[in-house]
């Protein structure tokens, strides 16, 4: 077994993370996340209200037993978002772990401080990391560049990035960013991660509710079926490469174009409902990390736990003990 101070704070059987995920972090996924041992999160702004958000959780409850979060990811919607409502339905639920993302959660701290409820916040620098460790947060889930979905301006790699975090705060820090298997726990570990979030994995399982073309889309693709999409608009968005993708980057590379000629090709809703639900692939656009050339299969969120941890344990006890041994040897 392998403990870490993610293990420790949050009473989880692994230093495994399922961060939240857009169109994809539905309560079936999250439980099962939780019983194969790890820590996964609800999506609250997949739900309209707060008392949808309340009734999945209820739901999840009564699939696991076991720890698991919200995620609250905090962004500008041209639709007004219930965060506050959220808040409190999180609160009066007995949730005591959130994930923020996106926008500082300044606003959110003291009610979440006030009621014993443990803040993952997702950054993608170190600058930003040390503000929301000064701002209160209790974990860092550090982006690479590598990951899906937002990494940020700086095109920093999590083999830089990583260490570079762990140096600047003092709280733990969890891995993002072309996290997939057991080779890549033990790296993260030993550039002083307490853990690892997954996102794209735990996509290609057995319950994740989204269509089964594009579980398989993501076993066919290597790391190079990516795009960066929104560079000239200083919002970049790893997204799975398809013909929606690179039509937007065609039109983005002229640099006087806006979000307005790009709006109708890259609507969330038309994503989720065309290719996350519909099963075509080449219908909207949809996040997936590089780590797509790690992922060879659709196993269940139980195999995948488990294999992660045999690699990794695999990794420490035989090839690093032995390597150990060589150089006490020599």
């Amino acid at each position: 077994m392998i403990k870490t101070k993610i293990t420790e704070m949050f009473g989880v059987e692994t230093p495994i993370v399922m961060g939240g995920m857009t169109g994809v972090g539905y309560g079936e996924l999250v439980a099962a996340v939780a019983n194969a041992g790890a820590l996964g999160f609800i999506v609250a702004h997949l739900f309209p209200t707060a008392e949808a958000l309340h009734a999945e959780i209820e739901k999840t409850r009564k699939l696991t037993k076991k720890p698991f979060g919200v995620n609250l990811t905090l962004l500008p919607s041209l639709n007004p978002i219930p965060y506050d409502e959220y808040r409190k339905a999180i609160i009066e639920s007995g949730i005591k772990i959130v994930e923020t993302a996106g926008r500082s959660p300044v606003d959110h701290l003291p009610d979440f401080k006030a009621n014993g409820v443990k803040v993952i916040h997702k950054c993608t620098s170190v600058r930003h990391s040390v503000t929301a460790e000064r701002l209160g947060v209790d974990v860092i889930s550090i982006d690479g560049f590598e990951c899906a979905g937002h990494p940020g301006e700086d095109d920093v790699t999590l083999m830089v990035l990583l260490p570079a975090t762990v140096d600047a705060v003092k709280i733990p820090v969890i891995a993002s960013g072309g996290m997939a298997d057991g080779r890549s726990l033990v790296a993260a570990l030993s550039l002083g991660a307490e853990g690892v979030n997954m996102g794209t994995r735990f996509m290609a399982t057995k319950e994740a509710k989204i269509h089964e073309n594009v579980k398989q889309a993501i076993v066919n693709n290597t790391e190079r079926d990516t795009l960066l999409m929104n560079r000239t608009l200083r919002n970049t968005s790893r997204v799975a490469r398809n013909a929606v993708a690179e039509e937007v980057v065609r039109i983005q590379q002229d640099p006087t174009k806006t979000i307005d000629d790009v709006r109708e090709l890259v609507s969330g809703a038309r994503g989720r409902a065309n290719v996350l639900q519909g099963g075509d692939v080449d219908g909207g656009i949809w996040t997936a990390g590089q780590s797509q050339g790690l992922i060879h299969d659709i196993p269940s969120c139980d195999e995948v736990v488990k294999r992660i941890m045999k690699q990794a344990e695999d990794i420490i006890h035989a090839r690093l003990d032995r390597m150990a041994g060589e150089k006490v040897a020599a």
